[in-house]
């Protein structure tokens, strides 16, 4: 078991949906309502567009009589009779009429007409190639004086032509805020009906995502059952066979071995030698069974058993040539994963130093030094750790089972000088939550 990350960060899968989820819902709901307004802005300008162009074409210009352009007082009087109750209609708040000198000729602010003001370079434009373009009305230029300041107002303008044929310019104003609510009450449905499916599909997928999580838990655990179950079955037939070898095979070899022994004292003298051969081979032979029992299955380890468990770790060395020793300091009480953890590196590096590198002399120390430190060290022909780090899964299975349960292992070696593995568990090693079963 590892050790639960520090923070604050939640490690069930359907909070870390939730909580991720919200800001994805959050920043696309933000997004959509930003995008919805401006579209709708957008909407109600083009409406207001579309309502002053009909005004134009189908209303005022129509109405316009002769020589208003130039101001005639009887014209505009005509063109107010006719035409000014048709044009304030629904959010039209001021209608203007100019002349391409900039003089207002006509509007419903009497005060108005016959000023004389400068025209911006876009209704000069209008003016000149028509068509019809829509702003925000700037309430601080002299002809906007009589508007109420406020409120927003928002000006459209196009082109109309008297019956001269003169161009003019037809302004509407319309108020910004009823422009603005005009277009919420459009696109309100759409955003309803937009949050409400990110909600509902927030809500269905939580819902997936808990019952996934669930099935995915449940198979978890199930898995993890029949592993513990595997585990012990292999512990019992190791016992099994451990049991039946030591009962049976180990136990015959004794006798035999003992009664060769015996034996040797009554052959004759020229034949004392061979029976004496034999009888060693026969003790090597009760050795290494007695070792390969201690691999099969390890005795009951504790700091008390761990020194003579090491020493049957080590005694096919003998039977190699290599001289080993083991040296265990007076150890403190140890935890039983702590205890298989040290029994099981000093076998896995043992087991290496035998078999691949030649050495001499192996030596397995055990000693406490602001914690428990175990160090297996042999002169033998060592190796270059990145050469064999991605093939040596002993090596590298020993790394990952230390690192999990919170120790250090390092791996000092030259090719030609040797090689030295060092284990430290320090006290923090020691909490509860690594005290777990080693695989052997």
């Amino acid at each position: 078991m590892t050790r639960p990350r520090d923070g604050f960060w939640p490690t069930s899968p359907v909070t870390q949906f939730l909580l991720a989820g919200l800001v994805v819902v959050s920043a696309v709901v933000t997004a959509t309502v930003l995008l919805s307004r401006h579209a709708a802005s957008d909407d109600a300008l083009n409406d207001a567009s579309a309502t002053t162009s009909v005004l134009a074409t189908s209303v005022a210009e129509p109405a316009i009589p002769r020589r208003l352009a130039a101001g005639d007082i009887g014209a505009v009087d005509r063109f107010d009779r006719v035409a000014l109750r048709r044009l304030l209609v629904n959010d039209v708040r001021r209608i203007k009429i100019w002349n391409a000198d900039g003089t207002i000729v006509y509007s419903d602010e009497t005060r108005l007409i016959g000023q004389t003001y400068d025209l911006g370079d876009e209704e000069l434009e209008i003016l000149r190639s028509g068509g019809i373009e829509a702003e925000v009305t700037d309430l601080d230029r002299p002809e906007n004086r009589f508007e109420p300041h406020d409120e927003g107002l928002v000006e459209v303008y196009t082109q109309v032509h008297s019956p001269e044929g003169e161009p003019l310019l037809f302004e509407t104003y319309y108020s910004l805020d009823g422009i603005e609510q005009r277009g919420t009450e459009v696109m309100s449905p759409f955003l309803r009906i937009a949050l409400g499916s990110l909600a509902v599909l927030a809500a269905v997928a939580t819902l997936l995502l808990w019952l996934l999580n669930r099935r995915l838990g449940r198979a978890a655990a199930e898995r993890e059952r029949l592993l513990r179950l595997a585990a012990e079955a292999s512990e019992a037939e190791r016992r099994r066979i451990a049991r039946d070898l030591h009962d049976g095979v180990v136990q015959d070899l004794a006798g035999t071995t003992f009664a060769v022994t015996a034996l040797a004292s009554r052959v004759p003298p020229e034949e004392r030698a061979d029976v004496d051969e034999l009888a060693d081979t026969l003790r090597r032979a009760s050795r290494d069974l007695r070792s390969l029992l201690v691999e099969i299955h390890p005795p009951e380890l504790s700091a008390a058993t761990l020194p003579g468990s090491l020493q049957d770790l080590v005694a096919p060395a003998a039977a190699g040539g290599v001289e080993a020793t083991v040296s265990v300091d007076a150890l403190p009480e140890l935890r039983p994963g702590q205890t298989a953890l040290l029994w099981r590196v000093a076998q896995e590096a043992v087991r290496n130093a035998l078999r691949h590198a030649h050495c001499r002399h192996l030596d397995v120390r055990v000693r406490v030094a602001g914690g428990v430190v175990l160090e297996v060290e042999d002169d033998g022909t060592g190796f270059v750790p990145e050469e064999v780090g991605a093939t040596h899964f002993g090596l590298r299975g020993l790394r990952s089972l230390v690192a999990d349960r919170g120790g250090r292992l390092d791996v000092r070696t030259r090719p030609g000088e040797g090689t030295l593995v060092r284990l430290t568990l320090d006290e923090a090693t020691a909490r509860p939550a690594h005290d777990q079963e080693v695989p052997r």
